[in-house]
This record gives C-alpha cells, structure tokens and sequence, in this order.
C-alpha cells in the first residue's frame, strides 16, 4: 500500500487547529428508521462544507518554497476546488482551477471568491481534468489531485481516525465513492485501528466507474446525476489499488434513493447535504437488511448544493411522501363548479396550493372541463380520501401518479 497509517496520523498533525475536527454523531431517529445504529460525520461542517479541504491542504502544506511561489493548478467539480483555493490563499499560494463548464454556480462563485483563477473547461469532470494537466504542464504549476496522490489520500484519512477515535465500536464504515481519494484513506485509517470493520463504498447508478474497474467489465455512464460530487468516470491508480484490498463492496444507488436521502437529513437532522453527501445514507435505506443491527458510521461529506435544486429535490420529496399531490377533478362547465369542487376540498382539510382549468387540450365532452389541483396533504391516504370526497359529491377525480 502507498499510503500507511503512519502517513495518516502525520497528516492530522499537520492539519490540527487548521480544519474542523467535526462532529461525529449518533441519530436516533435515523436509527429507528433504517435498523441499524446510524453514527453521522458531519463533514459538511468544514469551512468549505466539504471534506475535501484535508486532502488540498495536505498537499500544499508538503511543497517546497520553490513549488509553491510557483502556484498549483486543481481539477473540481466544486468541493476540491474550494478547499484547494481557500488554503492556498491563507498560505499565500497562488491556484488556478479548472472546473466542468456546468458545474452548480454556487461552487463556481464560493471558489472564486477565494482569490483562485477559475476557468470553465469541457462537459464533465474528465474533461476538465484533461485540461487542468495540459495547463500545469504549461504553466509550470504543481497539480493538486483531487484523489489520487498519496498526500491527499492521507489527509482524507484523518476522517477515518477522527470517527474510530470518537466510537470505536463503530463495526462498518459507507462512504460515498468518486475518484476515491476518501474511501481509501479512511479505509486504511480505519483497517489499520479495527481490522473487522467493514468498509462499503456508495456509487451513483449512473457513475459507476469504481464498481467497474473492481470486477473487469466496461461501465455504461449517464448524461448526470444528482450527486455530481461523485460523477467520476475513471478512478484513480492509487485509490483502485487501496480500494481493492480494503473495501469489501461498492453499492450503486439510483437518484430517487438520493433525493430521499437528501430530504431526510434536511428533515431529521436539520443539515443541508449534497446529492454526493446523502450517498452514504441513500444505501443504507436501499439496502436496510444489509445494515439492519449493526453501528454504521455515514459521512456527510459535502454541503455544497444549489439552492434551487435543493428546492426541486424538496418539492419532489413532498410529493413522494404524499404530502403533496396533484388531483384531476373533471366538472361541468357552469358557474360554481370550481367552488363546489374548492368547498369538497376544504372540508377534509387539504390546501390548495395551484389550481389549473382546462378546456381546450382534453378530450372530455365540451360542456365539460378538467381541474387540476395542486394540493398540500398529510400523506397517501389523506389524498385517496380526497379523491373519495370528491366522487361522493358526484365529481369524477383521480389522483395523479408519481413517476419516480
């Protein structure tokens, strides 16, 4: 292995008072939920909200006066980005990053307003990565990996030794997987203090670079995913090498299962977390029986998601859980219908929240008109009772289905 535990622990006396030893929690309530102790690593806590400034500030702590006066170049889909500009500019290191072209403007703005040179370059992560060598080599500037560096992976692993230190009785560790500079370092934190414990990487379904290149068989990628913290289609040499030897399994997890995730920690634990940070949780509930009795410790690695996708992923959340819905209503067209129909609806006690009247695009009969509401609910069966309110008052109506 290229990376000991000795290594680690050097790292986290050189990190110490200089990022956010954060913290490590049990949840009750996700606990209850899911069968398993659910212990949660709050790295979205870190000045950046991510873990990866541990990994950044590592490297650019090891470079020499020379390297360093010269400056570093990165490659990010956000979160390394961040992390690599905020510390190179308290020690005084000049960075230029280089970022996918559609990288969530929230990260774009959080990177440049840490004094770093961004350049938008390419479709994915990739691509971006392609550029950010061509310029280093360029330019004359140390590259800081995002994942595959000894140096990194080693300042990733602090968050290994930072949850055993915490509980110890921690017996499987789920880590969300990208490149997988984080899972390895924790991975070989956490080997090397318990042995036993079993460490499981997360993938998104439509990035499964990891759970590939572990087995031999060619990967089929998808145009995106909620968790673009983790859309890396090749991972690294390094991290391949550790992952193969200490992680027992790599999950996939689909969007839908991420979105839950992401709703839940906002709604229980009252954090805000990226599609790649709820990845952890996101398998846990995907696959409950796997995890069910045993102490599971989660890292929330990233908080850095835009404020109108989380409000989308919200939206979407409510309607999963029933407690918001779209009912048909199909009424004659006369006046008072709709205040029939708005009447029925107040007295099961629903609130509407959109009404849409159509005439012109429906097939029903011409007298006739379709209503679509939109309403807020307490749960599934508060809308079917709606909907049997509403035929009892002679309307026809059916709730609209959710397709996930």
């Amino acid at each position: 292995m290229t990376v000991s535990i000795d290594d680690i622990r050097a790292a986290a006396a050189a990190l110490a008072g200089q990022v956010v030893d954060t913290p490590c929690l049990h949840s009750r309530t996700l606990s209850e939920i899911t069968g398993a102790a659910i212990i949660l690593k709050f790295e979205n806590h870190q000045f950046t909200a991510s873990f990866k400034e541990r990994g950044a500030l590592n490297k650019l702590l090891s470079l020499s006066a020379a390297a360093a006066a010269k400056g570093v170049i990165a490659c990010s889909a956000g979160n390394h980005a961040q992390g690599v500009a905020y510390h190179a500019s308290r020690l005084g290191i000049p960075a230029v990053i280089v970022m996918p072209r559609f990288t969530p403007y929230v990260k774009v703005e959080h990177t440049r307003k840490h004094g770093a040179e961004v350049i938008l370059h390419g479709e994915d992560f990739d691509d971006a990565k392609a550029h950010a060598l061509a310029l280093a080599q360029g330019r004359g500037l140390t590259l800081v990996h995002p994942y595959d560096d000894e140096t990194v992976i080693a300042g990733q692993g602090t968050v290994g030794l930072e949850m055993l230190a915490a509980h110890p009785d921690l017996d499987t560790l789920v880590v969300a997987v990208g490149g997988g500079g984080l899972i390895a370092g924790i991975a070989m934190a956490a080997k090397a203090i318990n042995p036993a414990i079993d460490v499981v990487g997360v993938e998104a379904a439509r990035f499964p670079s990891m759970y590939h290149a572990l087995r031999g068989t060619p990967p089929a990628f998808g145009a995106s995913t909620i968790a673009e913290g983790i859309a890396v289609k090749e991972p690294g040499r390094l991290t391949k090498e550790i992952v193969a030897h200490t992680v027992s399994d790599i999950l996939l997890v689909d969007e839908g299962d991420i979105e839950e995730a992401i709703v839940m920690l906002l709604e229980v634990e009252k954090t805000v977390v990226e599609g790649a940070g709820a990845a952890g949780l996101a398998a846990v509930l995907a696959h409950r029986e796997r995890f069910r009795g045993r102490r599971v410790g989660l890292v929330l690695c990233g908080g850095n998601i835009d404020p109108l996708v989380l409000e989308a992923i919200i939206e979407r959340g409510m309607v999963r859980a029933g407690r918001l819905a779209r009912v048909r209503v199909e009424v004659r067209d006369l006046p008072g219908s709709l205040a029939q129909v708005t009447a029925c609806v107040a007295a099961q006690s629903a609130n509407i929240e959109e009404v849409h009247h159509q005439r012109a695009f429906t097939q029903i009969a011409v007298q006739n008109a379709v209503v679509d509401l939109v309403l807020k609910t307490r749960n599934h069966a508060h809308v079917r009772e709606i909907v049997a309110a509403l035929e009892g008052a002679g309307f026809a109506a059916r709730a609209a289905p959710f397709d996930p």
